[in-house]
């Protein structure tokens, strides 16, 4: 007796110890997808690009240091009242030089501006990127699972079909309907499983999608969480874009970036004042140092600097106008959003009262048939249009749901902060922070090598 509790206990400690399968939810799908997008990780080597011209642009306030070293055998016939002789030998020189700007009207520091102001429309731009790969992910979730009803739906319907299809055979043996009867739920068995090859068949794309979304092959999807919440209104809806939305936001700075290219234009009219030292040394030990002050402009170049100013004035009128559009576009986005939305939802409220409605001629006419005042297609049709009911509702259903995330990102809130799915976010700052100052080899050049190596990783 001793041994058998023994062994029930241990049966029952393993049954808890045993790992349960868990279900994918929508979060690990969101997770997955951040993590696993080619599309973020090549938005994100853009930024860090943008991130290296504030560099470049900050190393033209330093001086530029280089060297020639240079290297030359020489050979010559002369001729002298002593006769014919040949001159040979080898020659080498060392020049180091240095030249820095002294004054430039603001060039650089408007060149500066200029890279900066392009990060920050480019981190905006990775924003937006972001929002479209977490919104696929939610429509490819969405499309799996659509598609797994939609399989037991069609499941369903060919049990039901095959039942009627029995039934009607039985019937015919005892001769209470035709043979004609019998080849209509002979003909609607075979749609049925046409139907249930298409459905199937759909869930293999949507599994595909999600692949490509994600990284990796749905298993067992959970049951979709709440949605999140949405502003009462269009108007509040459209209001929170406008302050928020990633592409506005990048417009706007790119707005800046053609103020400040007027500016650079206009700067390009006027002098350059800089400083040049040059030491030269030779085989010979021959020695020459020169230091000297250059001020150079431009006075005249074919039109050249004019057109560039010209140019530069119609970029800026073709940013405000770009802005503006964008705007346009964004609350437009918005409102057929909002509308799709709104459409979902009356669908589900006709579909549950067409399934109800569907459901009651379905029973109805199965009665009728039973008592032989109604044929087999009459029942075949009511069960038809119960299915197109409910195949009706699962639709709008998740038309529903996908919706409420497509109005989060129209209004620029399909982020991973904002739905709170508490994994590490990529920091643009990170790496901007290593190499705004426009280090080489130095402590901030060792601290660049390891952000490096973590973004690789």
């Amino acid at each position: 007796m001793r041994a058998w509790l023994l062994s029930a206990v241990v049966a029952l400690a393993g049954v808890v110890a045993a790992p349960t399968a868990r279900s994918e939810t929508l979060a690990d799908a969101l997770i997955a997808a951040y993590k696993n997008s080619n599309l973020l990780d090549q938005n994100r080597a853009v930024l860090r690009a943008a991130d290296e011209d504030v560099a470049v642009a900050v190393s033209s306030l330093r001086p530029v240091v280089s060297y020639t070293l240079s290297g030359q055998w020489q050979r010559a016939d002369i001729t002298t009242i002593f006769g014919p002789s040949v001159s040979e030998g080898l020659s080498a020189s060392l020049t180091l030089s240095a030249d820095l700007t002294l004054l430039d009207f603001g060039r650089r520091r408007i060149g500066i501006e200029i890279a900066k102001e392009s990060v920050l429309a480019t981190r905006q731009a990775l924003i937006d990127v972001e929002q479209n790969v977490l919104l696929a992910a939610v429509g490819a979730y969405v499309d799996v699972r659509l598609a797994q009803e939609v399989v037991a739906l069609r499941q369903s319907n060919l049990r039901l079909i095959t039942q009627e299809l029995r039934a009607a055979r039985d019937r015919f043996d005892v001769g209470e309907i035709t043979r004609t009867d019998v080849s209509i739920a002979e003909a609607r068995l075979a749609a049925s499983r046409a139907a249930l090859a298409s459905a199937e068949g759909q869930l293999m794309i949507a599994r595909e999608a999600y692949k490509a979304a994600t990284g990796a092959y749905p298993h067992s999807l959970a049951a979709l969480p709440r949605a999140p919440a949405l502003p009462r209104t269009q108007e509040e809806a459209q209001s929170v874009a406008r302050a928020t939305h990633p592409l506005l936001k990048q417009a706007q700075h790119q707005v800046t970036i053609a103020d400040l290219q007027v500016e650079l234009a206009n700067a390009n009219r006027k002098p350059t004042l800089g400083l040049g030292a040059t030491l030269r040394t030779d085989d010979e030990d021959q020695q020459a140092q020169s230091y000297g002050l250059t001020l150079n402009q431009t006075l005249y170049a074919g039109g050249r600097l004019s057109a560039l100013q010209r140019q530069a004035l119609a970029g800026k009128d073709a940013a405000r106008a770009g802005l503006r559009q964008t705007a346009v576009g964004i609350l437009q986005n918005v409102g057929v959003a909002w509308a799709n939305l709104a459409v979902a939802a009356a669908s589900i409220e006709a579909s549950d009262l067409q399934i109800r409605a569907a459901q009651a001629a379905f029973d109805g006419v199965r009665e009728e048939a039973a008592a032989g005042t109604r044929t087999t297609l009459d029942v075949l049709d009511a069960e038809q249009e119960l299915l197109d009911a409910r195949n009706a509702r699962l639709e709008a259903e998740a038309q529903r749901y996908v919706a409420v995330y497509q109005v989060l990102a129209t209004m620029g809130l399909l982020t991973v902060d904002h739905l709170q799915l508490g994994i590490p976010t990529y920091d643009p700052e990170a790496y901007f922070g290593a190499v705004e100052k426009a280090p080489s080899h130095s402590a901030q050049g060792k601290k660049l090598d390891r952000i490096l190596e973590k973004i690789g990783n």
